[in-house]
């Protein structure tokens, strides 16, 4: 069985504003189920607001849509965020005044207020589930799709696993990645690994352990070829394990809602390399694409996903030298991480399938 992943593209027929994504977007949200779905709900809208001088997060407009269509059709809305303090959205529009309804911490002014859900993978344990997130009668998840250090991509499955829960919970998946096994016995402390790494994700500390920032690091192994003695070595399942938990997280926050109360929008604009959370905004990977919908998370990460094509690079979206490693998707050349693994983790917790038939808004 396949499932509907309706598309508003960005591409246009004639300078109409008609044609124009944001008239598209109208259009989707008609077409979308939602009407009869948020009536009498109050409807947690969670974003990532971005930080420091980064303009690639969703635009407002759109936003502000999303909510006018709720209040007009019975619910009330608000748009929540992990870190809001920190983050300060008021930099990029994000205010009550602008979209119209509140802007609000998920887990309170002190990450204080949540839901503990027990789980048991590797060293994850808690599933602290934003209590504003834990509260809402629905859900809509309304993602910017981008590239990802850690997991490849950035989209729906993101913004849930790692913006829906306290700072223990986002400690406590990072805690699952990895890929490089160090032998400290083998070491002799030569350092060749150090200069070897192109993105400055490897290091010693004061005590003299080999500590990888994994954010950084694209699984390159060029550190592990220069090793003299053999010292450091691939686990390829450590970033398999970092994908599950991020499924496994995103399923217990889901598991939260009746069925039929959780629906995703991706927005696929200013497509970058990196996480809105690094606070800068780099050039667009590819061309904008436009804006996907679907109530079920597998196919919309699916559709966006093939939506993104190496074949449509613009040059300008990776920093000057790079060069790409010729394999994969688009973000698995710029990584080094498979994206389509999140895919096959949250297939396997049971949210959803791969396959998916698209609808286009027109």
């Amino acid at each position: 069985m396949s499932s509907e992943v309706l598309f508003a593209p960005m591409a246009f027929a004639k300078y109409d504003e008609n044609e124009t994504l944001p008239a598209k977007f109208d259009r989707l949200l008609q077409q979308s189920g939602l009407k009869e779905k948020v009536n009498g709900k109050k409807i947690a809208i969670k974003m990532h607001v971005g930080d420091g001088s980064g303009y690639s997060t969703i635009p407002p407009i759109f936003i502000r849509k999303l909510v006018s269509f709720i209040k007009e059709n019975g619910g009330q809305c608000f748009i929540t965020d992990h870190a809001l303090i920190n983050r300060k959205p008021e930099n990029r529009g994000y205010t009550e005044s602008v979209l119209g309804c509140p802007v609000l911490e998920a887990c309170g002014y002190f990450d204080k207020y949540f839901y503990e859900k027990q789980v048991d993978f590797k060293s994850f344990r808690h599933v602290d589930v934003a209590g504003l997130i834990h509260d809402a009668d629905m859900m809509i998840d309304f993602s910017h799709v981008k590239g990802h250090g850690s997991c490849g991509y950035g989209g729906a499955c993101k913004n849930i696993a790692m913006g829906c829960v306290t700072t223990r919970t986002r400690h406590e998946i990072h805690s699952l990645e990895g890929g490089l096994v160090w032998d400290a016995d083998k070491c002799i402390h030569c350092e060749a690994c150090i200069p070897s790494c192109n993105h400055y994700a490897n290091r010693f500390d004061k005590d003299g352990n080999y500590r990888v920032n994994y954010h950084h690091c694209t699984l390159c192994q060029h550190c592990l070829k220069v090793c003299p003695t053999g010292a450091i070595t691939l686990d390829a399942h450590d970033y398999a394990d970092f994908q599950m938990g991020m499924a496994i997280c995103t399923k217990t926050v889901l598991d939260t809602f009746e069925p039929g109360n959780v629906y995703y929008i991706n927005v696929l604009t200013q497509i970058t390399a990196l996480c809105d959370c690094w606070g800068m905004t780099t050039p667009a990977l590819v061309p904008d694409i436009g804006i996907m919908a679907s109530d079920d998370i597998v196919a919309i990460e699916q559709a966006s996903l093939d939506a993104i094509k190496i074949e449509n690079l613009i040059k300008e979206g990776i920093p000057e030298g790079m060069e790409l490693s010729g394999e994969g998707h688009l973000f698995r050349q710029l990584h080094g991480k498979d994206p389509f693994m999140q895919l096959d983790a949250l297939q396997s917790v049971g949210l959803g399938t791969r396959e998916y038939e698209t609808v286009i808004i027109k």
